[in-house]
């Protein structure tokens, strides 16, 4: 008699609590799928692009200078963009360890918490332009470059073109 009285008052229980448990047993089946991995980018070639684009944004700004006509530009890179993550240090006695602070989106992916973004370092530039016979424009070009990119003025080489 006491099991008959136990099984009806988890019936009615169950009944009662029937969404509740469809909702848990709902999120259960969702936190057991398999989450899809994402592969990190290659670094290389997001400086390599970023190079590009600067030296397509200063092709096009240097291209309105007064006389300069058509003008495309080169940039060589002595290092690429860096990114220097933050790192919590831990003491245990004589021993420090360093760990990189990770951080957690909405999708689950771990990534490390972004301290700094050091910009790329530039080797040289090449610059070809119509008006490169004219010192005033070429003194113009290269000083735009200089503030553009970080060069002195002897890694800067502007070149008439054809």
């Amino acid at each position: 008699m006491d099991w008959v009285v136990q099984k009806e008052k988890f019936l009615e229980s169950l009944k009662k609590y029937r969404f509740v448990l469809l909702a848990m047993l709902i999120g259960i089946c969702l936190m057991a799928l398999p989450e899809e991995k994402q592969e990190p980018l290659d670094t290389n070639i997001q400086d390599v692009q970023n190079t590009t684009d600067l030296a397509d944004d200063l092709g096009r700004l240097l291209s309105k200078v007064t006389g300069a006509g058509t003008v495309e530009v080169l940039l060589t890179q002595k290092e690429g963009e860096r990114t220097v993550y933050q790192n919590d240090e831990s003491k245990n006695g004589e021993d420090i360890r360093k760990n990189t602070v990770l951080v957690t989106d909405s999708s689950r992916t771990e990534t490390g918490l972004i301290r700094q973004v050091d910009p790329p370092i530039y080797r040289g530039a090449v610059v070809l332009c119509q008006g490169a016979d004219q010192a005033q424009v070429r003194l113009a070009i290269v000083e735009a470059v200089m503030r553009a990119t970080g060069l002195s003025s002897d890694m800067i080489t502007v070149l008439k073109m054809k």
